[in-house]
């Protein structure tokens, strides 16, 4: 039951150079602050105040507690520690472990359940705490009693994502492999919804709410397979391509993701994508890369954290967006209806919860688990699936990794190790012109080298990308330069809101709760309002790299680190029919109205307002 690839856990890998400062600015941020700040985990059911008791401390510890291990923050770990032991504290005799009373358990969405069985997990990975192996152990024994005797069934969002469980039914098959395990997945699987059966819907964006749909429910599903099928005694048919094919194919975005804003809504740049949808198909491509070794999954990883993620959080990461636009040339209110299909007038402001709170929570398990994806082993071969700036220390051997990819496409490896291994590490598709220990090298899929024990090696390694002009649907086109999407940025002024909502929150008990939640810099909400022209088309096909410093802030809005110089010229673009600050879907004319410019091309994560799709004139 051994995955192709098995992570490290938190305490023996550790993220360097700008991995290290990103996951820092996560922790000095919203993430790091959530329980100091924000009803709904500060004063959550699950450690017995009146607040949500549902999924979202669950999500805020799925990524509080590897950050907290991976930067060895004595404070965050107490923070987490003293979570769990309250979340302990509450489990009943029987196993269930969710706040909610006994009479309630079979109205009671179990994705909840499947949430925190997960996050115990992760806990246990980080800390090695031995209380939770057992207390997995009876939650998911409590959840088979409950489903096989009938008391509960799956439906809504626990029948959509039934498959998030078999990450504890792993864990705990590992260590006691008894038959009732089988029979919980089997009944998952049973009763949890087969995607695909929906792939038609998938086809023409629809302006209503369906849970078959709904982006965040696509993005993990997408991993169902990878997770369960050796559990289930199944063969893998790699149906997560298929599946991905036809969501990138109808609702595809330029930087690696899908349209979804809630539920998918076609390839048009201005429609949007909620940023849970791009934590979730993140930890799916993990899971596939380590389930079946394709670099295929890694190289769409690696999309979606360079390009989509760091785009629709602020450079502080304060503040975040629910939904982000590859064409968005302003973040401003919507005074009538939205843009988006089924999402609110705010879902694209930056704040502490805009349009609804699900992404506040969910969005910290992006960076943390990517960290924890840089090397993977299997037995005594080693990989290094993503080559961003970290190290692996066990007790036979110390890796480094030196490098400021993406920005910069050169490596250098050090290996000390008591005993022989095998290192390889993953080039990426894109790979021009390798060199390894300065000769030149013929491309391939991995580099392969056997080290052997009580020894020292440096492995120096370099390759160049090609600047791409990407073709996109209604004839526009994206620039994409090695793993990097890249935007004509546009400058702007931020409008800042300090505001306090009040909510009556009906309980299952029949009385109400009054919800309050504080904006209050820097956790307030922001407008972003453009200052200059966004209305170009490409002049020329020729593209110029501008390497520049890696700053404090590595994907910066104000300091990028690399720059693409371009040429482009104004035309009548126009906006969207009813909207003063959304561009059109595709240009009123391709007819120059204005002189050739040089220009610089932002990465599109350091470009929070930005055309990513242009014509080429």
């Amino acid at each position: 039951m051994n995955n192709f690839w098995n992570f490290y856990t938190a305490k023996e890998t550790k993220p360097a150079g700008w991995l290290k400062r990103q996951l820092e600015i996560q922790a000095e941020g919203l993430s790091g602050n959530l329980d100091k700040v924000w009803p709904d985990v500060r004063d959550s059911a699950w450690i017995g105040g009146k607040e949500e008791g549902w999924e979202r401390v669950p999500y805020w510890l799925d990524g509080f507690i590897p950050l907290a291990y991976l930067l060895d923050n004595e404070d965050m770990k107490s923070r987490a520690k003293k979570y769990i032991d309250a979340i302990l504290t509450y489990q009943q005799p029987s196993g269930w472990i969710c706040p909610c009373r006994e009479e309630d358990i079979p109205t009671y969405d179990t994705w909840a359940v499947q949430l925190i069985s997960k996050v115990l997990v992760v806990y246990y990975e980080c800390s090695g705490d031995e209380r939770i192996p057992d207390v997995v152990y009876r939650v998911l024994k409590n959840y088979w009693e409950l489903l096989k005797n009938g008391t509960i069934h799956l439906f809504c969002w626990g029948e959509y994502r039934w498959f998030e469980a078999f990450i504890a039914i792993r864990f705990a098959k590992a260590r006691w492999n008894e038959p009732w395990l089988d029979d919980l997945a089997r009944i998952l699987k049973e009763q949890g919804k087969d995607y695909r059966e929906c792939t038609e819907l998938w086809k023409k964006p629809m302006d209503e709410w369906r849970l078959d749909t709904h982006v965040v429910n696509l993005a993990m599903m997408l991993k169902y397979e990878a997770v369960s099928y050796d559990i289930l005694n199944e063969p893998y048919t790699d149906a997560a391509e298929e599946l991905f094919s036809v969501l990138r194919e109808y609702n595809g975005t330029a930087a690696g993701m899908f349209t979804g804003d809630e539920c998918l809504s076609g390839t048009s740049p201005i429609q949007g994508t909620e940023l849970c949808a791009v934590a979730e198909l993140m930890y799916s491509c993990e899971q596939l890369f380590a389930c079946t070794g394709d670099p295929k999954w890694a190289e769409r990883l690696e999309e979606l954290a360079f390009n989509a993620f760091p785009a629709t959080v602020s450079d502080d990461m304060w503040t975040h967006q629910y939904d982000q636009m590859t064409n968005q040339i302003a973040c401003i209110r919507f005074p009538g209806n939205p843009i988006f299909r089924t999402n609110g007038p705010d879902a694209h402001l930056f704040g502490l919860e805009p349009n609804y709170g699900c992404c506040t929570a969910n969005h910290n398990q992006a960076w943390p688990k990517f960290a924890l994806s840089a090397f993977l082993y299997n037995g005594d071969t080693i990989l290094s699936a993503i080559p961003v700036p970290s190290e692996v220390h066990t007790e036979d051997y110390h890796i480094t990794l030196t490098t400021e990819y993406p920005f910069r496409n050169t490596f250098c490896y050090t290996v000390d190790t008591h005993k022989p291994i095998t290192f390889r590490i993953r080039i990426p598709s894109f790979a021009k012109r390798l060199t390894v220990n300065g000769k030149a090298a013929e491309y391939t899929k991995e580099l392969e080298f056997r080290i052997e024990g009580n020894t020292h090696t440096e492995i120096q390694l370099s390759y160049e990308a090609d600047i791409l002009l990407i073709d996109r649907p209604n004839g526009l086109k994206t620039v994409k330069f090695g793993s990097l999407i890249f935007s004509l940025p546009i400058a702007y002024e931020k409008k800042m809101y300090e505001y306090t909502t009040k909510q009556e929150i009906p309980k299952s008990d029949g009385t109400v709760s009054e919800h309050i939640v504080e904006r209050k810099f820097p956790y307030c909400d922001y407008e972003y309002i453009p200052t200059t022209p966004w209305n170009y088309g490409y002049a020329s096909d020729t593209f110029e790299a501008v390497q520049k410093d890696v700053t404090d802030i590595p994907f910066s809005s104000e300091h990028p680190p690399v720059t693409i110089r371009a040429k482009v010229k104004k035309i009548d673009w126009g906006t969207e029919e009813g909207y003063e600050y959304i561009c059109a879907k595709v240009p009123k004319s391709l007819t120059p109205i204005g002189e050739e410019e040089e220009i610089e091309l932002y990465p599109y994560g350091c470009a929070k307002l930005r055309m990513t799709e242009l014509p080429l004139l």
